[in-house]
């Protein structure tokens, strides 16, 4: 298992990082040969699945996450979602924090725990800098892209 995590403090309030970073078919933005959806469609809530599918043809395969947190954050308390990845290929979870910062700004934290069943553990470093990496450069696009 590969667990990393980042934090991102940017000029926006809370609230709109969150409706941002829970964008989530714009996930794949960044991702080569991924695309995301979310079912059933409507609002987020404990229950949604949501589905990226990456590569291409035969070689594709999906990781699907169930939402089981969704807490929008509010003035008192930082928002919280986590997602439990149900995959055959991939599992784990990922968690995104957004509350208030300094002078204003949006605290985000990102944590994942994830596991590609297929790869051996000793590759576990490698995985966790590569997804520190991708999930790094989606959290910053789409916290700068309404």
């Amino acid at each position: 298992m590969a667990v990393f995590s980042l934090e991102r403090t940017v000029p926006l309030a809370p609230d709109e990082a969150w409706r941002r970073l829970t964008r989530w078919e714009r996930h794949g933005d960044t991702v080569p040969l991924t695309r995301v959806t979310a079912r059933p469609p409507g609002p987020t809530h404990p229950g949604t699945l949501v589905v990226a599918r990456t590569g291409a043809g035969p070689l594709a395969f999906d990781d699907t996450m169930e939402v089981t947190v969704w807490r929008p954050p509010r003035e008192d308390a930082p928002g919280r979602c986590r997602l439990e990845k149900r995959g055959r290929v991939v599992g784990g979870w990922a968690e995104i924090e957004v509350g208030a910062g300094p002078g204003g700004r949006a605290r985000v934290v990102w944590r994942e725990e994830l596991d590609v069943r297929l790869l051996p553990s000793f590759l576990d470093g490698l995985l966790a800098r590569s997804g520190r990496h991708v999930f790094g450069r989606t959290v910053t696009h789409l916290l700068r892209h309404p």
